[in-house]
């Protein structure tokens, strides 16, 4: 593909970056500049409203969501520009965190499989990000096995048609600050167990649903555990038909490894910059050998998830919906994030064990790698996403799956009580 902008794009990047210069919140843009993978780095004010303020900004300018349909809250404008857009917003994407679960995940789900009334109701508001939303998808017991769930949703016996849903989930990054969420249950136990489960969506102030953020290894509280207790929710809640959650989970998890994949920041640039600052026997790190060496590699791999995500972009452009491929870029980006983090407190020497206010580039490297291993399990673990290239994309022979056919009830759970 031709990577330089057409007459269009380039008029539309100038208009992108007029109004970015006009509005963006520049008072911001020292903390923002030492913002890591999951923080804004946002302290100078409350950091959630100050994301709210910014997306609330680009709605009203039509600059938000900018591939979604205009009825829906967004600008209807193509994948191209949506990446142009994300070029000349920069450091200021850092205040997009919030909203990248409802965007780039949530959001895409409604607009597949809810009715039009609840478009209508749903989406503006997420788009303008008045609303927030979260994917409650993973459980305790399941591990990577998303089919593997045991959240229990049951008629309620009033004849009222609603559902009644027990149990809990773990890892649901932004529940805490959620408005609405997905939530992915298991309503037949008597068949296996990926055509036992339904999708729903439910306001997170329902009666009987409890968040308790999780303390993370970097001082933040991004996850957080979710329980469901006697929580009633309404059958016109229910995106697809009853048993057809898997199909609607698919649909979440496509676009969450799209929009990780080309969307998450590896931190290479600020690597090389460091480099250039730090010093390797009193000399600038990057004029060692065996430093350039370690840049180049992760020069490379920059590069390859760069037009791997343009390769994406572009099959969205034709009109094709999200692959398997998309989890080559997740599955190389979590990794590279990781390597990277520990390469820079490597050259740090002893001043890597040390975060705090003195540490260098501000303790960003000592915070990317607490965090960076969860990039390698949220989205689908490393594991599971070499399954899905392997089968899917290269064609290789599928894993053994000795309970594929077993009805979910009849599955063996190491001593616990079956469902």
């Amino acid at each position: 593909m031709d990577f330089d902008d057409t007459p269009e794009e380039a008029t539309f990047r100038a208009q992108a970056r007029a109004f970015i210069d006009a509005h963006a919140p520049k008072h911001l843009a020292p903390e923002l500049k030492r913002a890591s993978f999951g923080s804004s780095a946002v302290q100078s004010e409350d950091p959630l409203q100050a994301s709210k303020a910014w997306q609330k900004k680009k709605a009203e300018a039509g600059w938000a969501c900018l591939h979604w349909p205009k009825e829906y809250g967004g600008a209807g404008r193509s994948p191209i520009e949506r990446v142009i857009w994300g070029q000349e917003e920069g450091i200021y994407s850092a205040l997009s965190g919030p909203f990248v679960i409802g965007h780039g995940m949530c959001g895409p789900t409604v607009m597949a499989w809810a009715g039009e009334d609840q478009k209508q109701r749903l989406l503006p508001p997420l788009a303008s990000g008045e609303e927030i939303w979260c994917q409650l998808f993973s459980e305790p017991a399941g591990g990577s096995d998303l089919a593997g769930l045991r959240t229990r949703a049951v008629r309620a016996e009033d004849g009222s048609g609603d559902w009644i849903v027990n149990g809990q989930k773990i890892w649901t990054s932004g529940a805490q600050h959620s408005d609405w969420g997905l939530l992915i249950t298991r309503t037949a136990p008597d068949v296996p167990k990926h055509k036992g489960l339904t999708m729903f969506f439910l306001s997170m102030r329902t009666s009987g649903v409890e968040v308790r953020p999780i303390k993370q290894a970097n001082g933040q509280s991004g996850f957080n555990e979710v329980y469901f207790k006697d929580v009633r929710i309404p059958d016109a809640q229910r995106l697809g038909a009853v048993g057809q959650g898997w199909q609607v989970s698919l649909t979440t998890l496509m676009n969450e490894r799209l929009s990780i994949g080309t969307g998450m920041s590896t931190y290479f640039p600020e690597l090389f910059r460091f480099c250039l600052e730090a010093e390797v026997d009193g000399e600038p790190a990057a004029n060692d050998a065996a430093v350039r060496s370690r840049l180049a590699q992760f020069a490379v791999r920059q590069s390859g998830l760069k037009y791997t995500g343009m390769r994406a972009i572009t099959a969205l452009s034709k009109g094709q919906t999200p692959g398997p491929e998309s989890s080559i870029g997740k599955l190389v980006a979590g990794a590279t994030m990781q390597e990277l983090a520990m390469f820079a407190l490597d050259l740090q020497g002893q001043a890597g064990v040390v975060w705090d206010e003195t540490s260098p580039q501000d303790g960003r490297f000592q915070s990317l790698l607490m965090r960076s291993p969860a990039t390698r399990i949220e989205g689908g673990s490393d594991e599971i996403l070499r399954n899905i290239i392997g089968e899917r994309v290269l064609g290789l022979p599928g894993d053994i799956r000795v309970d594929k056919d077993v009805p979910f009830k009849d599955i063996p759970t190491s001593g616990r009580a079956k469902s």
